[in-house]
């Protein structure tokens, strides 16, 4: 089962986002408002819109992995089972490109709604300080040498600590066109359909990455293992 679970992951991630690809470019209606004249006010976004759908579900399963390695990373310190570990490196690095790809699908709404690439508001300047967060763990596991485990393991707990800031200010804050007071609930049935299930796709692509990793990352220490064992007895030199 544990070897099927990557494939079977993969392929309904594919599935998902191909078919969220179909509903948000040819059924989920432009975003557009009008005034009280009934002209076009400048709140439209019309196309530039459809990337809500892919930078939203890049923004919920970035969270869902900075607290699915930020708690690995707690149950590590506690227990010190390199499994734990596994886990939460392989959610950091997950959640890394997840972040890219939310700073820079951001980057892209805001030009078309705003016109502003970036603005260093608080929301926006705490979304970059947690992807630098989370690109030093993936560092400091490379570089920092036997403590490099415990050390990012804190940095992971900080990152974790951040995600609810960051979301209220999202909240308090909303998107155009992301639904009744930004809550992507009250979207519209035209919407909703190819929003679900591109937040579907993504967290089945989510899955399939960070289990292969885990995978990749025990296979190396096994290895590891049978190497220093071989040099003990004398098979290797």
């Amino acid at each position: 089962m544990k070897k099927l679970a990557v494939p079977l992951f993969a392929t309904l991630a594919a599935a998902s986002i191909a078919a969220s690809v179909y509903l948000v470019f040819y059924v989920a209606p432009l975003q557009y408002a009008v005034n009280e004249a009934g002209k076009l006010n400048g709140s439209s976004l019309f196309f530039n819109q459809k990337i809500f759908y892919f930078h939203v579900a890049h923004a919920f399963w970035l969270f869902a992995a900075v607290g699915v390695s930020g708690i690995a990373s707690l149950v590590f310190l506690r227990t010190r089972d390199p499994r734990w570990d596994d886990v939460a490196s392989a959610s950091t690095d997950v959640a890394v490109a997840f972040g890219a790809v939310v700073l820079v699908t951001g980057s892209v709404w805001a030009k078309a709604a705003w016109d502003v690439w970036w603005n260093w508001e608080p929301r926006l300047t705490m979304s970059l300080l947690l992807w630098l967060v989370l690109v030093g763990y993936v560092l400091v596991r490379r570089f920092a040498g036997p403590s490099a485990d415990r050390i990012a393991a804190g940095m992971s707990i900080f990152g974790m600590v951040g995600v609810p800031f960051i979301y209220k200010m999202v909240g308090e804050d909303s998107h155009p066109a992301s639904g009744g007071d930004g809550v992507v609930a009250t979207l519209g049935p035209g919407m909703r359909g190819a929003f679900w299930l591109s937040v579907v796709g993504f967290l089945c692509w989510y899955l399939a990455l960070v289990i292969s990793r885990v995978q990749s990352t025990r296979a190396e220490r096994e290895v590891h293992e049978l190497r220093e064992r071989a040099l003990d007895l004398g098979v290797l030199s």
